[in-house]
C-alpha cells in the first residue's frame, strides 16, 4: 500500500532534510541553557571601553565626561585573546539595541548602552549587524559563550511626556502613566518610572498581553539572528516575576536577572526559580565580600560565613548564581580598599563558591573608580597588561 511516508526520498529530499537537520545542530549548540552555563566563567564588557579602533586618540576618553570614547564590537573580536587567555569562557557586553538619538542629556550621552529608544534596532555607535554577527561567531569558534545585556523594563526619554512614537511600543496606553518610585513599596517599584525628571525612564506595562506576546517575538528573533547564548537581564526586579518565565521561553536561553541590593537574601532570591528566571546577580555575596575583606572595613567575616549557608537554603540553586566583585553600578574594590591582598582574598571567593564568577574588564588592572560614571573607565590606558590580578583570574579559571 503506498503512503508518503513510503515514498523513497529523491535527493533534493535528503539534502533539504540534512540541511534542515544541520540548522537546527548548529542553533542548538548555542542556545544554551542553565546547565550549559555552569563552569562557565564570565568577562563582563562595557562596549564603549574595552578597546578602541586603530587610529584613535588613546588620551580623550574621560569617565566623568559621560560621553562616546569608541569601543564597537569589533574592538571586542580583535581583542579577545587577552580575555580567552585569562581563561573566561564567556564575555557579557553592553546591550546592543538602538539607544536615545539626541542633544546631550543632563547625564551625558547613552555611552553605556542602557538608554533604549527603538529595541528592534541595532545600536550603530557599535557597529553593525555583520559586526555583531562576527563577534558572536568568533566566539563561538573559541567554544566562548555570549552574553548580551538587554533592557526590558523602560525605554529613555528627555521629559515625562515623551513622542512614544520614536519607540519599539508606540501606543502611550502600553506604558504606566508617569509617577516617582515609592521605594519600599513594590507595586511602585515595578510600576512607576526609573530614572528622574531630567533623564525619565518612561516604564513599559509588562502585564499587557501585546507587550507580553510583542516582546516575546523580539527576544526570539535577537537571540536567533546573533546566535546569543546568555542573557542578562537590567532592572529585572522592577517587572513583575510572572513576567520573566514565558519571556525566557521565547528567548531559548540562560536569563540571568539584576536585582539589586544588599546582604538581604529574600528580596532577591524570589527572582530565581522556574517561576521567573534561571539566575540573579549574587548581591548578597558581593556585599558580604565587601563587609569582610575591605581594608579598612568592619572585617566581618561572620557575616560573610552567614550569607554562605542562608544562600544555601533561599536560592532555588546557588550553583547558577552570578559571583561578582565589581560592576558598573558599585564602586572599585580598590575604591573601598587600600590592600590588594584583600582583593585576591575577595576575588577568590568568587571563583570558588558555588556559581558563575564574573570579573568587570578593569579588575584585573586595579582599576579604582567611585561609582558611576567614575567606575567605567576605558581599559586601553593599561596597555592589557598582564598583571598579578590577571594572572590570578587566570589560575582560579
Amino acid at each position: 500500500m503506498y503512503t508518503p511516508s513510503s515514498r523513497s526520498q529523491t535527493p533534493f529530499m535528503r539534502l533539504f532534510a540534512f540541511s534542515f537537520l544541520s540548522a537546527l545542530s548548529i542553533r542548538s549548540v548555542f542556545a544554551a541553557n542553565a546547565d550549559q552555563w555552569r563552569g562557565r566563567s564570565i568577562y563582563q564588557i562595557i562596549t564603549d571601553r574595552f578597546a578602541l579602533p586603530d587610529g584613535s586618540d588613546p588620551t580623550a576618553c574621560n569617565p566623568a565626561q559621560q560621553n562616546f570614547c569608541g569601543g564597537t564590537w569589533n574592538t571586542i573580536r580583535a581583542n579577545l585573546d587577552y580575555i580567552q587567555n585569562a581563561g573566561f569562557t564567556a564575555v557579557w557586553i553592553s546591550p546592543v539595541n538602538q539607544n536615545y538619538e539626541g542633544p546631550r542629556s543632563a547625564y551625558g550621552d547613552p555611552y553605556h548602552g542602557y538608554w533604549i529608544a527603538d529595541a528592534t534596532q541595532l545600536n550603530s555607535r557599535f557597529g553593525t549587524a555583520d559586526d555583531l554577527k562576527a563577534l558572536s561567531a568568533e566566539l563561538h569558534r573559541r567554544d566562548m559563550y555570549l552574553m548580551v545585556d538587554i533592557v526590558v523594563n523602560n525605554v529613555m526619554a528627555t521629559s515625562t511626556t515623551p513622542d512614544y512614537s520614536k519607540f519599539m511600543f508606540k501606543d502611550p496606553s502600553l506604558y504606566h502613566p508617569y509617577c516617582p518610585i515609592d521605594w519600599g513599596n513594590t507595586t511602585s517599584e515595578q510600576d512607576c518610572w526609573l530614572g528622574d525628571t531630567k533623564v525619565p525612564l518612561p516604564d513599559l506595562d509588562t502585564t499587557n498581553p501585546t507587550v507580553i506576546s510583542q516582546y516575546g517575538d523580539w527576544i526570539a528573533d535577537l537571540v536567533q539572528e546573533y546566535s546569543i547564548d546568555g542573557l542578562r537581564i537590567d532592572a529585572a526586579k522592577h517587572v513583575q516575576t510572572s513576567f520573566w518565565p514565558q519571556f525566557c521561553e521565547k528567548a531559548g536561553v540562560f536569563c540571568m536577572g539584576e536585582v539589586f541590593g544588599g546582604t538581604e537574601i529574600d528580596p532577591i532570591a524570589m527572582y530565581q526559580g522556574p517561576q521567573a528566571l534561571d539566575s540573579v546577580l549574587n548581591f548578597p555575596l558581593n556585599a558580604a565580600l565587601v563587609a569582610a575583606f575591605t581594608i579598612p572595613g568592619p572585617l566581618n567575616v561572620t557575616g560573610l560565613a552567614s550569607v554562605f549557608e542562608e544562600s544555601k537554603t533561599k536560592f532555588k540553586d546557588v550553583t547558577l548564581l552570578g559571583n561578582f566583585l565589581e560592576n558598573q553600578d558599585v564602586p572599585r574594590w580598590h575604591n573601598l580598599s587600600v590592600d590588594p591582598q584583600s582583593m585576591y582574598n575577595a576575588m577568590t571567593f568568587t571563583f570558588m563558591s558555588s556559581g558563575i564568577p564574573i570579573v568587570y574588564y578593569g579588575q584585573e588592572q586595579y582599576f579604582s573608580g567611585n561609582a558611576d560614571p567614575m567606575n567605567r573607565e576605558p581599559l586601553w590606558p593599561s596597555k592589557y597588561q598582564q598583571t598579578d590580578a590577571y594572572k590570578l583570574i587566570t589560575t582560579l579559571n
